[in-house]
């Protein structure tokens, strides 16, 4: 089969590989489309320490199951199906906690074993949810990033009628700003520096919308959530918090990043910080958000790319050029 190896940082390629076969318990999927998030840019760049090289990165996918190995009763070849990528132990202290998200032996499909950018990719059948027949391909990839936006959201409270602010209109901003309006929020403002995406924030019901947090009509807020990882929108979100709010880190900043925070002021206004990590007990619940049409995933996807494509893909997604936020990667053959 064709896949995307990514042979040492930096270096990428289209190489034929073995084909992938089940094993107990496993299944092989024909994949039909493949997400790049900004974890495949830090896979690429060499800025993601659990990933050995080389790999096959691709971890927001779907696809067509087409093999089945031995003990993979209850889905049959040909189920489309979407895959949460995550690979607990579920002996360490954390899984045993039910946070397995935490886990001391953490892996992930395309993330340190091969992934899904490529024509087939074998994964367990714990891990496979089926989709309704005909559903597209494109948006149920989409439930991977919807899953880890769930459990963002789940690190949250008092949403009913609260204030919210989201920086960030990528594809992730814009899929927390949709689950905290549906979570009861009055109202969730979005900011982006790149004007070009506003326009999308207002036809998804959301905003106000502006470049700058100092342009909304109003500056405080219950709940802020930063998803870009970038330092100064995580303390331009803290400034915009009333007191009692609560900071949610959502994006995914360099490991040597540091932010500076009033100490005093978590102290005396009760800040609460929280981060969210992936996915946790969220990806069912993705699938029913997604392919009830509960939230919109169809107006967040850019014109994909093939296989060959990986490299413009990459730099569609650096660069914020798509033509929508979620860049993806489609796979024909």
């Amino acid at each position: 089969m064709r896949a995307v190896v990514v042979d040492e940082p930096g270096s990428w390629q289209v190489a034929t590989v073995p084909d992938p076969a089940p094993g107990t318990a496993q299944i092989v999927v024909a994949v039909g489309a493949c997400g790049v998030c900004g974890t495949d840019l830090h896979i690429f760049d060499g800025e993601f320490p659990p990933t050995p090289y080389p790999i096959t990165p691709g971890h927001e996918f779907a696809g067509t199951v087409s093999a089945v190995g031995a003990g993979g009763s209850g889905i049959a070849e040909g189920t489309l199906v979407a895959v949460d990528p995550s690979l607990f132990c579920g002996t360490c202290a954390y899984c045993r906690a039910g946070r397995g998200n935490l886990c001391a032996s953490w892996n992930a499909i395309g993330d340190t074993v091969s992934g899904a950018f490529a024509e087939y990719v074998v994964v367990p059948t714990a891990n496979a949810y089926p989709l309704p027949a005909g559903f597209d391909l494109r948006r149920a990839a989409m439930i991977e990033p919807v899953s880890c936006a769930v459990h963002g959201v789940k690190q949250l409270d008092r949403l009913l009628g609260a204030r919210a602010l989201v920086i960030g209109a990528g594809t992730m901003g814009l899929l927390l700003a949709q689950l905290i309006h549906r979570a009861g929020a009055t109202e969730v403002a979005v900011v982006d520096r790149n004007t070009a995406r506003l326009g999308l924030v207002e036809s998804l019901g959301l905003g106000p919308a502006a470049a700058d947090v100092a342009d909304l009509p109003a500056a405080e807020f219950d709940v802020a959530v930063d998803a870009t990882g970038v330092p100064a929108a995580i303390e331009s979100a803290f400034g915009a918090l009333r007191r009692g709010g609560t900071l949610l880190v959502f994006g995914v900043a360099d490991t040597a990043a540091t932010v500076t925070l009033s100490p005093f002021r978590i102290y005396n206004d009760e800040i609460r910080i929280v981060g969210s990590m992936a996915v946790l007990d969220s990806f069912g619940p993705a699938v029913e958000l997604v392919t009830s049409g509960t939230i919109d995933v169809g107006s967040l996807l850019a014109d994909p790319f093939g296989l060959d494509g990986y490299g413009d893909a990459l730099d569609a997604v650096r660069s914020g050029t798509g033509t929508g936020p979620k860049v993806q990667v489609v796979i024909s053959r």
